[in-house]
């Protein structure tokens, strides 16, 4: 390693971090959050423009606080996150509900609560209205019929998708809507994630600006996001800057011919906390067979599933050993499964002990995390003005058993 170059992230040194929890272990850093934030609020300027915070990509209590600083709302999916979010201080109206196949009770619950509900099932908005009428208004998810989305499992607007009610049931809607008077306060729409063309996000604006005339009293279109971040060096990104132009000159027409101006909103996770992230392990084993350098860290799927999944790429570093010479090994993690992070990867060369950086890390990490093979999750960490702050120990033996109900005699 270089005299020169002392082992950080974000500019703290691993020794820093290291003292508040040993590899694996998630880092995150609150500027990079605050500058996604600061981005799209500014490519959006000359329109209302309002974030909320896909929070499934990273709930921590601490992140849900800081985007609460940042002015954003939060896009939620379950009764859990809702609560999460208004112990964090959100209040209901800054939320959004958009449970997909939820139980109707869950829905009731999140009336009591007081957030924003968005429906996506002609079921569930014909039995919500025959409940609540006019009293509690609604926002509705359309399914534009839009193919869009880095991976099949990420897509969520096509003809087969699961999520939002077609385009082409529009007029049963309307019957319903009417029959129940209810109030339809925002139409949304998500085409999926991982979205490279501002051209998908400006020809699903057109299908929800052709939708909005059909209910007088909408006050908000919500867009979803996908937008794509880059994931390697010199990587393709969504830019951010070209579809604010672009759609809030449509959105600025539509606009002027309206007493009240419809609000736009997006519902960014990955996009906002995706960079913040770097997951770092630690080198167990480096093991060479006929064919291949393996490198196995002390970490798999049970952190990082999306590699797996999704065949999701994350930028792999050595953080220990920069300067060395550059071999090709393929890094592997502890998991009684195929486990592999990443195939033939150029790094410096790399030794028992040595600290592998995981990059774009921040958004549907420890998430997706599990105890498979009974494992610990991982602790969390959170980089603000320089310093580093635990958010979140690693587990331990008790939290394994901490739920389990140990029976008498067997």
């Amino acid at each position: 390693m270089s005299q020169k170059s002392t082992p950080s992230v974000s500019g703290v040194p691993l020794s820093s971090i290291f003292e508040l929890a040993d590899a694996p272990v998630y880092v995150y850093d609150a500027a990079i959050i605050e500058r996604q934030v600061r981005r799209l609020q500014n490519a959006f300027a000359s329109v209302p423009m309002r974030i909320m915070y896909a929070c499934k990509a990273l709930t921590n209590i601490n992140i849900l606080r800081l985007m609460k600083e940042l002015g954003t709302g939060l896009d939620t999916v379950s009764i859990q996150e809702v609560q999460l979010g208004l112990y964090a201080g959100f209040a209901p109206s800054e939320i959004l509900f958009t449970p997909n196949m939820v139980s109707y009770e869950e829905i009731k619950e999140a009336v009591k609560l007081g957030v924003i509900i968005n429906i996506d099932t002609i079921g569930v908005l014909e039995q919500f209205g025959h409940e609540f009428g006019n009293t509690v208004p609604v926002c509705l998810r359309v399914n534009p019929h839009i193919m869009a989305g880095g991976n099949e499992r990420i897509s969520t607007g096509h003809i087969d998708s699961k999520f939002g009610i077609s385009i082409h049931q529009l007029r049963h809607v309307e019957r319903i809507v009417a029959s129940h008077a209810i109030h339809v306060n925002g139409l949304h729409m998500h085409t999926g994630s991982d979205i490279l063309d501002a051209e998908v996000f400006l020809q699903g604006a057109e299908i929800l600006l052709e939708t909005a005339e059909r209910f007088a009293d909408v006050k908000f279109l919500d867009f979803g996001s996908g937008f794509k971040v880059p994931y390697k060096p010199d990587d393709v990104e969504t830019n951010i800057e070209e579809l604010g132009a672009k759609l809030s000159v449509r959105i600025v027409e539509f606009n002027s011919g309206r007493e009240h101006p419809i609000e736009v909103w997006f519902e960014p996770g990955k996009f906002l906390v995706s960079e913040s992230g770097t997951f770092l392990t630690k080198v167990n084993v480096v093991k060479q067979t006929t064919a291949t350098v393996f490198v196995g860290v002390d970490s798999g799927l049970n952190h990082l599933i999306r590699p797996t999944l999704y065949n999701a790429y994350h930028h792999i570093t050595n953080l220990s050993n920069p300067d060395g010479t550059p071999r090709i090994y393929t890094v592997v993690g502890y998991i009684c499964e195929t486990d592999t992070f990443g195939w033939d990867r150029k790094l410096p060369e790399v030794r028992v002990g040595d600290i592998i950086a995981f990059q774009n890390a921040g958004a549907y990490g420890v998430m997706m995390a599990s105890n498979y093979n009974s494992r610990y999750r991982p602790a969390e960490i959170l980089i603000r003005n320089g310093k580093a702050e635990l958010i979140r120990r690693a587990e331990t033996f008790s939290d394994l058993l901490s739920a389990q109900i140990e029976l008498v005699n067997v």
